[in-house]
């Protein structure tokens, strides 16, 4: 069976995510926690506008999620660690004949941090895919959604510090892994970033997730995040990585167009620089979830810039600084179920 990850383009049917539970990342004081509660429900609430949610609840905050999400979001309950959909869900994959399969990476939270507990969530993959009703593609790599971004047409993009980390993958090369995502996902060309985001390295970090680094709009373009203020570390961070991208090509040999989409222009939070990043959006149909930074102009840029690179699609800005002080943002809660198709 050949399987193929499709576009975050392509139609789908619904939109998967978890609801936060108490826990290390969702703060230590009930302002912080309502917070994260508030943030999570924002964005399902957006996504619903247009396309099915559904919602995984741990059944300690059953009556908290019918309370914030009410009628418009499906709630399933089940026992969960955390709540990052797209890197302890599973990866959707589509087969010759259009059907639907579930890629069932190993997860062991980002790499094992002391903060995190994978046990309940290593099952999730499989617990979704049979509430789908679809079959289960097993994976021994170590490997979360947040680091791969794919154009549908052979071209993943992955992270030397995410993949071939030895919190992860302490065996792996590259050949083992491209040979892996070629068997799961269809790649026959993996373009290797360096790293991540610097942020991304501290404690709540993933280690260079390619999720709020770089993004496949539609093949042979590339959205890239663009710090341009020289005081930031990502500024150095991001030019290397552009000179990388710049000479390359996807899996058909075509030369990249590269849509720098530039940063918010705050640099700094009470915890240091921050990984704040438009880049990390959610495609869904007919319209994209980006995050907002409570900057007029910055939040506005990246909008119309959204709206371009996805032409007919409405962009619609939720304010995702609160997902980003716990470690992620939009991309990273979220976790699209493609259409199964028509038959090549």
């Amino acid at each position: 069976m050949t399987w193929t990850m499709p576009a975050e383009t392509a139609p789908q049917d619904r939109v998967w995510m978890a609801f936060p539970r108490e826990n290390q990342t969702l703060g230590d004081t009930a302002a912080e926690r309502e917070a994260g509660y508030a943030a999570w429900s924002a964005v399902a609430h957006a996504v619903a506008a247009f396309q099915p949610v559904t919602m995984i609840v741990d059944p300690s905050e059953i009556a908290r999620a019918r309370r914030m999400l009410g009628t418009d979001i499906e709630i399933v309950e089940r026992v969960i660690d955390d709540f990052w959909m797209r890197d302890s869900g599973p990866t959707f994959v589509t087969a010759e004949d259009g059907s639907l399969a579930a890629v069932d990476w190993i997860f062991n939270g980002w790499g094992g941090g002391t903060w995190t507990n994978a046990a309940n969530d290593r099952g999730l993959a499989r617990f979704i895919a049979g509430l789908v009703g679809v079959p289960v593609v097993s994976s021994l790599l170590v490997n979360e959604g947040g680091g791969i971004h794919v154009d549908g047409e052979g071209t993943v993009l992955v992270t030397e510090t995410v993949q071939l980390d030895p919190g992860r993958n302490p065996h792996a090369d590259k050949e083992r892994v491209e040979a892996e995502l070629a068997r799961t996902l269809g790649i026959s060309k993996a373009i290797w970033l360096p790293r991540g985001l610097t942020r991304d390295y501290e404690e709540f970090g993933t280690r260079g997730h390619v999720d709020i680094v770089a993004t496949l709009p539609a093949p042979g373009k590339i959205l890239l995040h663009d710090q341009q203020n020289p005081a930031h570390p990502d500024h150095a961070v991001m030019r290397e990585i552009r000179a990388l991208l710049a000479g390359a090509t996807d899996a058909s040999g075509r030369p990249f167009d590269i849509i720098d989409l530039p940063a918010p222009e705050t640099l700094s939070d009470a915890h240091g620089f921050v990984d704040w990043s438009y880049i990390n959006h959610l495609v869904v149909n007919d319209g994209v979830i980006a995050c907002g930074f409570g900057e007029e102009k910055a939040d506005a840029v990246a909008r119309d810039m959204l709206a371009e690179a996805y032409p007919g699609r409405r962009v619609v800005s939720v304010d995702a600084r609160e997902l980003f002080a716990r470690g992620g943002g939009v991309h990273c809660i979220t976790q699209q179920q493609p259409k199964a198709g028509a038959a090549k």
